[in-house]
């Protein structure tokens, strides 16, 4: 444990890349490999959930330290992140902390504590183990067992650090690494060497239900005029569903999320649509909700994402297809190397293999013979329901990760309401002890009273929202909510309205669980409106009128 808190000081301490980098490949050329695979599991973002209510954390300290509620809640507020400050108002211990390795921590420890039923034991296990560790240590335990460890490294810059120490190109660690991984010593051991995944083009037969790294595009920030000519680009729609892969090898069918998790029970139509496709196939696609050769709203796939097993009845009220944009995999061989025009030819003869009715449909591609009949289609994007449109390099080969140069995706502008922040709660992170998780809300009616301040009108919640400021922005926020907080509800303030914001997003739905009876989708905050007094915010009748605008658009297009 001693080791691994070493490597939290040592990343924490720096933004830069390679010194995080460096960190994270001294910690695994040193470490057993029981600790290394942990560490893994932990620094590439996975987490071991219910471990302990936080409630038990909170009667704990209050246990050891004799304070009183109140100072413990305030405590919370002031310093922002619930980890810091219980290890903060832990008494200091005048003994040596134990000898006790990362590995150790979480089988003896952390484990144990999720197959503890009497609270009182899960609460005498914590102060055990706080007693047995150094304030650092407790901080980094604490992390742990609340969910909340973050280091600001991503899982590509931890596969670099692995690429390094296992002598191999990051492409071959990151396809070893993609798919079900197991936090053992073997794992690890196998994770290293190659063990039976190989090194290969493709899966080794050993491990048939292997996904390959996803490459992702980078959103479009220039003009398009600069990619060169628009004859060496394929053009596709953008649409808003989940990334997944579709392996077919051997007799088995399996559906990869973006993040690594085996979806297939969620999707059981695709799955058995895929059947028709010859043994040792994969596809990379967008798996969407979809209708009469149309996508439909993601919150209707939010119904089937996370489920185990659809019941029959989804099948009909929530039907979705698996849109393939391209193959990575045929008759067991690698094509993530050949360019992509080879690529796409490939996939539609695959495709034309199936019924024309089947779950899995190729991604339709765009025409465009000048640029500004690409920007004809992406002011488009909204009336056939997809965000806008991909840009994806003819000759590009299948690479790993966000690669910048080949695959783009262009937008549509967002939606934008003017909307006034009524509630705060703290940050966590670099953001601890600042106010920096915001709602927002807009006026429940027009302004009748013609400028008086609003009187009578109600102030709807329809956002929350906590990117897009400066760090000033968010500091000079900060001071404001503090001094006009207007009442407490345990982490939130509400606030007095007076501040306005640009609101940006992009898509809006009817929601029965929020009190405006309507979801926004993705809000960030655009810009702060010190223009604009509270009174000039947006109305819910204007986003009732989008919402609506969006619905019939979406009838008619059908």
């Amino acid at each position: 444990m001693q080791r691994f808190t070493q490597l939290f000081i040592e990343m924490d301490r720096t933004k830069r890349t390679s010194e995080k980098v460096a960190a994270m490949e001294r910690y695994f050329r040193e470490v057993p490999s029981e600790d290394a695979a942990w560490a893994l599991y932990f620094l590439s973002g996975r987490k071991l959930k219910r471990l302990v209510p936080s409630g038990i954390l909170h009667d704990a300290i209050a246990q050891i330290t004799s304070l009183p509620e109140w100072i413990i809640s305030e405590s919370y507020q002031s310093v922002g992140d619930f980890a810091e400050t219980l290890a903060l108002l832990f008494p200091q211990s005048r003994s040596e902390p134990a000898t006790i390795t990362l590995s150790q921590l979480v089988s003896d420890r952390m484990l144990r504590l999720r197959s503890i039923a009497a609270s009182k034991n899960q609460r005498a296990l914590i102060l055990q183990t706080w007693n047995d560790l150094d304030s650092t240590q407790r901080l980094v335990f604490n992390k742990l067992i609340t969910s909340n460890f973050r280091v600001g490294v991503t899982q590509t810059l931890v596969i670099r650090a692995l690429a390094v120490v296992a002598d191999v190109t990051p492409a071959i660690m990151a396809h070893r690494f993609a798919g079900t991984w197991e936090p053992t010593a073997d794992s690890y051991a196998r994770l290293m060497t190659g063990g039976d995944r190989g090194d290969s083009a493709g899966p080794s037969i050993g491990d048939l239900a292997q996904p390959y790294p996803f490459y992702l595009a980078h959103p479009l920030m220039q003009p398009p005029e600069d990619l060169g000519t628009v004859n060496d680009w394929q053009i596709e729609w953008k649409y808003d569903g989940l990334r997944a892969q579709l392996i077919h090898r051997e007799q088995s069918t399996l559906i990869w999320s973006r993040g690594d998790e085996l979806i297939s029970g969620a999707f059981p139509e695709i799955a058995e649509a895929a059947a028709d496709l010859p043994p040792n196939t994969v596809l990379d696609g967008e798996i969407i909700a979809w209708e009469d050769d149309r996508p439909l709203p993601f919150a209707l796939l939010q119904r089937r994402i996370n489920r185990k097993q659809v019941e029959a009845a989804l099948w009909t009220d929530v039907p979705v297809a698996f849109i393939a944009f391209d193959v990575l995999e045929e008759n067991g061989n690698d094509l993530r190397e050949q360019p992509l025009v080879d690529r796409r030819r490939k996939l539609d003869e695959l495709l034309s293999q199936l019924p024309p009715n089947a779950s899995i449909k190729p991604a339709p591609l765009l025409s465009a013979r000048t640029w500004s009949d690409l920007s004809q289609h992406r002011l488009a994007s909204r009336e056939h329901s997809v965000e806008g449109v991909m840009l994806k390099r003819l000759s590009s080969t299948y690479g790993v990760g966000r690669k910048r140069g080949d695959w783009w995706k262009w937008k549509i502008d967002p939606y934008t309401v003017d909307a006034v922040l009524i509630y705060a709660q703290g940050g966590s992170g670099r953001r601890s002890g600042l106010f920096t998780d915001y709602t927002f809300g807009v006026w429940d009616r027009p302004d009748e009273s013609q400028g008086n301040g609003g009187d009578g009108r109600e102030l709807v919640p329809v956002a929350k929202a906590y990117s897009g400021l400066t760090d000033d922005e968010i500091r000079q926020v900060d001071r404001f909510i503090r001094r006009n907080t207007i009442e407490k509800r345990g982490p939130v303030r509400i606030v007095k309205p007076e501040l306005v914001f640009e609101l940006a997003f992009e898509a809006i739905q009817p929601s029965n669980r929020h009190k405006a009876g309507l979801a926004i989708r993705f809000p960030r905050m655009n810009r702060w409106r010190t223009d604009k007094k509270p009174e000039d915010a947006d109305t819910l009748e204007t986003l009732q009128a989008l919402l609506r605008s969006t619905m019939r658009e979406n009838r008619e297009e059908r």
